[in-house]
């Protein structure tokens, strides 16, 4: 018997020891990988291309062909099947909502396209070339007021979304705020094979590669140093550029904080089994459990597998195809704001949006033919070969603002593997996956104090 403790006693005590062992290894910060600042990602070969480093003013203006004819698309008959009875968007989009949709889009929307593209333009719109792509970016120049210290921001928005997100968030950062020592120079570009930025023409252009255009974007503006605010894909480039260029970024904040490293995904496991044990009672309300988050995965993530294995097949089917369009991305802006949107015959898409906005961000896709492109950065971020950053440690001051109704949380303990320096962590009971849109003052309050403990 003696022995036998002795033995347990042996194996736990090396058990132990090899545990140890791997949480230090896994706990310690990877350096950097160095990427090639000047990859070229353009048409054809690189061998002998010279790049335009001006910067443009860029008009949108969208051809008045490609309206017309976008017009005639929506005034053919529809043949629409039948929902369900008593299904509201429990199998996708509702076909009777989308008959309205198109319905408006016909006859109120694009007669009014003039304001509307008007709207779009509203702020000064630019381009330039970098690592052989052509990049728009929105570039707003803040209202000086005196005492006001300013900072460069760069904006990066995700999918489904557009720079359209940020209309109703750019004036606030801009304006002078009495709360604020802060304003704030806004840069927000449209990611590459998003709207008017050109995509890339080589595999392998995945958001670590993304992450060093954007920096190379905010030095060809004059910007050393800079903020970083991201969500949904924006996020993780956002973070990426972070991990790469501390020396650039001074700051990060999402509102979609994202540790997917592997003592992260084990706290994240835990804590779904266990929540008493890793969240207080205000916190608990905002994650799922371990079988909700299992059913919710089943549930919503079908399009994420379609387009991180076959972005050009579901892109071919949406091409050309307004209708499809507007069906395939109106409906992530109806569940992704609130989940509960889906037992509804309309999808509560007007409850905190208006049809407007809704539209121009369709449009900017449809315009640019650039729902395909727009798609493959799912199929490249899960490429075997993308590089791992979710082991670099971000130490710069990073700020983390959740909204209840959101895809997805990772909590404090989740994100202190990832971000050493975590300013600031808050929790808003409203409001989903695009506050940009959807609460900007919230978004930019949360911002702003965010900023002020960062003491920049």
């Amino acid at each position: 018997m003696t022995f036998i403790i002795r033995f347990l006693v042996v194996i736990c005590s090396l058990g132990f020891a090899l545990l140890l062992q791997n949480y230090r290894l896994l706990s310690r910060s990877l350096p950097a990988p160095e990427l090639n600042t000047r990859e070229y990602w353009g048409p054809g070969s690189g061998d002998n291309y010279k790049e335009d480093t001006t910067v443009k003013p860029f008009d949108i203006k969208a051809c008045p062909e490609l309206i017309d004819d976008l017009k005639t698309q929506l005034s053919r008959p529809l043949k629409l099947h039948v929902p369900l009875e008593g299904i509201g968007f429990q199998y996708g989009f509702n076909s009777k909502e989308l008959q309205n949709v198109v319905t408006y889009w016909r006859e109120t929307y694009l007669q009014k396209w003039n304001e509307n593209e008007a709207n779009l333009k509203q702020f000064p719109h630019f381009e330039t070339q970098i690592q052989g792509l052509r990049l728009h970016f929105i570039h707003v120049e803040p209202k000086l007021a005196e005492g006001k210290k300013v900072l460069p921001l760069l904006l990066l928005h995700g999918w489904p979304g557009s720079v359209r997100e940020f209309y109703n968030l750019i004036p606030l950062l801009t304006s002078p705020n009495p709360k604020s020592e802060y304003v704030f120079e806004v840069i927000a570009p449209s990611l590459p094979g998003f709207g008017w930025s050109q995509a890339a023409s080589k595999v392998g252009f995945g958001t670590a590669q993304i992450a060093v255009v954007m920096r190379n974007l905010m030095l060809r503006i004059g910007h050393e140093q800079f903020l970083v605010h991201g969500g949904d894909w924006g996020s993780i480039i956002g973070s990426s550029m972070a991990a790469l260029y501390p020396q650039n970024v001074l700051a990060y904040h999402s509102n979609m904080c994202i540790a997917v490293n592997p003592l992260a995904l084990i706290t994240k496991a835990m804590r779904a089994l266990f929540p008493n044990f890793f969240l207080n009672a205000e916190q608990r309300d905002f994650f799922r459990t371990f079988s909700e988050e299992n059913s919710y995965i089943l549930e919503e993530t079908g399009y994420l597998h379609l387009q991180a294995t076959k972005p050009d097949t579901i892109g071919a089917a949406l091409t050309d195809n307004p209708i499809g369009l507007a069906a395939y991305i109106l409906e992530k802006f109806s569940t992704w704001t609130n989940p509960a949107y889906k037992n509804l015959t309309d999808g509560g898409l007007t409850k905190q949006y208006t049809m407007d906005a809704l539209l121009d961000n369709v449009m900017i896709y449809y315009i640019t033919n650039s729902i395909a492109t727009s798609q493959r950065i799912y199929a490249e971020a899960w490429s075997s070969t993308q590089i791992d950053l979710d082991r670099v440690h971000i130490k710069i001051p990073a700020g983390c603002a959740r909204f209840k109704l959101d895809l997805m949380h990772a909590s404090d303990g989740e994100l202190q593997y990832k971000f050493k320096n975590l300013i600031q962590s808050t929790f808003f009971k409203d409001c989903g996956h695009f506050p940009a849109l959807e609460v900007p003052k919230i978004l930019y309050e949360d911002f702003i104090a965010f900023v002020k403990k960062a003491a920049l």
